[in-house]
């Protein structure tokens, strides 16, 4: 009974692991999908200023906004320069997601920060 409760207990953490990482355990990698970044974004956490910085092929008309865990807009660039920096006075300490948008509205990426302050 014991083993049953232990391969239990196993085949759950290798599922929670799985979905901790945001991969599928069984899924192989699509054909033809490459991932290309098109920010990078410094420093992580982040304490009076973020930075984002574009890659130098990336199209000029994109727009950059900035959510609150919740999912509310807190801030947004649009018309992009090659590197943007973020004040964060008026943000609070947590996590922050950000989309950057095409002129269409499409999100070409997205991600997370944080802010500790």
């Amino acid at each position: 009974m014991k083993l049953f409760y232990l391969l239990i207990l196993f085949i759950g953490c290798t599922f929670f692991a799985g979905a901790q990482t945001g991969k599928l355990v069984d899924s192989p990698p699509q054909p033809g999908m490459i991932d290309i970044k098109v920010v990078k974004f410094y420093p992580n956490p982040a304490t009076s200023v973020i930075n984002f910085e574009f890659q130098k092929q990336a199209d000029k008309n994109l727009t950059l906004q900035i959510y609150n865990f919740i999912g509310k807009k807190v801030f947004e660039i649009t018309n992009t320069f090659q590197k943007n920096a973020v004040p964060l006075t008026d943000f609070y300490r947590g996590v922050y997601i950000f989309q950057l948008r095409d002129k269409a509205g499409r999100v070409v990426e997205s991600g997370k920060f944080q802010i500790a302050k």
